[in-house]
């Protein structure tokens, strides 16, 4: 896939959404966490127990690679900023959102909104819990901004099945803005 997507968080969402793309083809991402992977990570998240402690940039890349051993995806070990976001996701035509914090989940969203103009957000919310995994949608909030989740706080324990749920929505939510058909079949 000729577009640059950018994964801000490589937790349960985010170590999905990045096996699922290069699964699907795409080659050219940015990658960004600050974490490394401890043992409470890997009930829903891609890594192995090898990987404990490992950057999970580091680790990632090293799964992609497995996949597709051409991919070299751009990292970077930051705690992301109002500041830095343009910088780090630079070129990037869309950029996920699968961050834990409330907080950060917004700054993130409103300064790619704001300061990165033609970029997409695809963000994931709301999926904790023992909820039925029907629950999770895909919405389209407003002009470049979607969200996958039930609409519902993030409370609870955190379970691979509904995290990969959604970050399945997230992905092929990815692949539809890619392919023009972002507008079809999905919530308003």
């Amino acid at each position: 896939m000729a577009v640059r997507v950018g994964i801000a968080g490589l937790g349960g969402l985010g170590s999905n959404i990045a096996v699922m793309l290069v699964r699907s083809g795409f080659r050219d991402l940015v990658l960004v966490d600050f974490d490394t992977v401890a043992e409470s990570n890997l009930n829903r998240q891609i890594y192995f127990r090898k990987h404990l402690g490992i950057k999970k940039t580091e680790a990632c890349s090293e799964i992609l690679k497995m996949i597709d051993p051409e991919i070299g995806p751009v990292t970077s070990d930051v705690r992301l900023t109002e500041q830095n976001i343009p910088e780090v996701f630079r070129g990037c035509g869309i950029v996920c959102e699968a961050l834990d914090s409330p907080e950060a989940k917004a700054m993130l969203v409103n300064t790619v909104l704001t300061e990165m103009p033609g970029a997409y957000v695809v963000s994931g919310s709301g999926i904790a819990g023992w909820g039925c995994p029907n629950d999770i949608i895909t919405k389209h909030i407003f002009k470049k901004l979607y969200v996958c989740g039930d609409g519902t706080s993030d409370t609870g324990d955190m379970h691979a099945p509904r995290v990969t749920v959604c970050a399945g929505h997230q992905a092929n939510l990815i692949l539809r803005l890619v392919y023009g058909m972002e507008d079809e079949k999905i919530e308003r």
